[in-house]
């Protein structure tokens, strides 16, 4: 092996999403000398971002005052708030939630709106590498991380050198900020190695599930935002749906459930599937069609949850570091606040050292601490749940505990200790027909001779006591069927299809054993989302 070819940078950010490129995009604003580069592991800034989303603007009328006169290219005003309760054939409407109204708000496509903020990054000096997946974190001799390398390319299953091989380069840097979005494969390892979640909460996750669909002539209603809480989803699992409403008669509409789930049987993706068919969504969707779809973990764990943001030349920001508001369904805002605010820290010091206390007496902090209680109060059941958010909405978060957390994974029952409940599910119509199909949406490509990036520790586990205990969930969460039980002559074996992956990170985070890694492909690899 030859020695790696090295870049030196001031600062290197992992990851272009909104957390990471407020952070590069304030930088340079601050200090147009630094030297900063953004790496993204997709094919294009954007093609992995999926979100809702629908944006607070605030934090990006301070970083690019003139924002609204060139907006994103998916970009509109909310203009009214619809709440309602599913039951298997009725849409009771309620009050929206004080922290659920949207004036003043805005619909986006987050994918679209990086790819719009790489361009403003770039203007400004800012190098922006994608298609390069960071592999892992550079550490010295001292304990101080000091850079990332990028994964070699052109390397086959069976670890052959092919003959597109490329070595990966190794970025050097006096700060490295993490900014890879929920459940970042880096950021996992280095809260391992630098103990940063000693003395807070387990985190824990939800996983969404959306699909970007055109619809018939004038059916649309530009600005309105739908939420649903209840059917198809029992009252022991946090969840609810999303209907947000775009020009040229599109409406972004997904389903989120807590990876908290007890029920070892439960499909998300099914779940969304049956929200689509229920009478009050159904008659938009009929004669439209799927323009594109995929998954990712949110992380919701909040305020106790959160972990400590730095370590010895490197920070953790935005969901890396944990900061969505789950009551509001919103963390682009905090995630663009906390990379300016890095970013501001790091021109104001030139280190990473006292980032976790700047962030913990932050605004950002502030809004997490008022509704810490929200989120973990739903798992003693919808009623109970509700019932507590509006106690901890009129108090503004001002009661004298704090509900805990615990790990997601080990929320499943065995299939013996658990009888699932009767859903009320139907056949189905509207597409996509299964999972493979939603991959095909997803536009999903990876290389099929690399290395396969879903890691199994033990995969006899899987064949033997998960089938036993849980009948092999991963078959069922996985939004894009990429565990499969195969039975062959010589007996069962677990089949990864790793090219169906879309990156959403639901096995690392829900299987009950904790076997399962996921660590990043080849670069440029995985979904390409279009306006998601």
């Amino acid at each position: 092996m030859s020695e790696r070819e090295v870049m030196q940078y001031d600062v290197v950010i992992v990851g272009a999403g909104p957390a990471g490129l407020s952070c590069a995009i304030r930088l340079k604003q601050l200090k147009p000398e630094a030297s900063v580069c953004v790496i993204e592991k997709a094919s294009a800034v954007g093609a992995q971002i999926l979100s809702g989303a629908v944006i607070e603007p605030a934090p990006l009328d301070e970083l690019l005052p003139g924002w609204r006169e060139a907006p994103p290219p998916v970009c509109v005003p909310a203009r009214r708030d619809d709440f309602r309760l599913l039951t298997r054939t009725r849409a009771w409407s309620l009050p929206t939630p004080p922290q659920m109204h949207n004036h003043g708000n805005f619909i986006v496509s987050l994918s679209a709106m990086c790819a719009w903020m790489a361009s403003q990054a770039e203007a400004l000096g800012v190098e922006i590498f994608p298609g390069f997946a960071a592999a892992e974190t550079l550490v010295d001799e001292s304990g101080r991380v000091i850079g990332v390398r990028i994964g070699d390319m052109g390397v086959a299953k069976d670890g052959r050198h092919k003959d597109s091989y490329t070595q990966g380069i190794d970025l050097h840097a006096h700060l490295t900020i993490l900014a890879e979005g929920a459940r970042g494969h880096l950021t996992k390892r280095l809260i391992r190695r630098f103990d940063l979640d000693a003395g807070c909460d387990a985190q824990t996750w939800s996983v969404g599930i959306k699909e970007l669909w055109q619809l018939r002539a004038g059916v649309a209603e530009p600005g309105l935002i739908v939420h649903t809480i209840g059917w198809p989803l029992d009252r022991a699992t946090y969840g609810g749906s999303f209907l947000y409403h775009l020009d040229q008669d599109r409406v972004a509409l997904g389903v989120v459930v807590g990876l908290d789930y007890k029920d070892p049987l439960f499909q998300p993706w099914e779940a969304f599937q049956q929200w689509k068919h229920h009478p009050y969504i159904r008659p938009l969707l009929e004669g439209g069609s799927i323009l594109s779809a995929g998954a990712r973990a949110i992380v919701t764990g909040g305020y106790q949850a959160l972990p400590k943001v730095e370590m010895p030349g490197a920070m953790l920001i935005g969901d890396t570091a944990g900061l969505l508001n789950v009551p509001k369904i919103k963390g682009t805002h905090q995630a663009m606040r906390s990379g300016m605010l890095a970013a501001e820290h790091y021109a104001e010091t030139g280190r990473a050292e006292g980032w976790n206390a700047k962030l913990r007496g932050s605004t950002v902090m502030d809004e997490l601490y008022r509704v810490r209680n929200i989120k973990p109060a739903f798992k003693r059941g919808l009623w109970a749940g509700l019932a507590n958010a509006g106690f901890e909405t009129v108090l503004g978060g001002a009661s004298p505990w704090t509900l805990r957390t615990r790990p997601d994974y080990a929320q499943m029952q065995r299939v013996d200790a658990y009888g699932p409940p009767e859903r009320g599910w139907v056949e189905r119509t509207l597409p996509p027909r299964d999972r493979l199909q939603g991959v095909y949406y997803a536009s999903t490509a990876h290389e099929e001779d690399q290395p396969v990036h879903l890691k199994v520790a033990d995969p006899s586990i899987c064949v033997e006591r998960c089938a036993q205990e849980y009948q092999n969930p991963c078959t069922r969460f996985c939004p894009a069927a990429v565990y499969e039980i195969v039975q062959e002559a010589s007996g069962k074996r677990l089949q990864i299809n790793s090219a169906n992956c879309v990156h959403c990170k639901t096995c690392d985070i829900k299987d009950p054993y904790q076997i399962i890694d996921w660590v990043t492909p080849e670069g440029g690899s995985g979904p390409n989302y279009q306006n998601l």
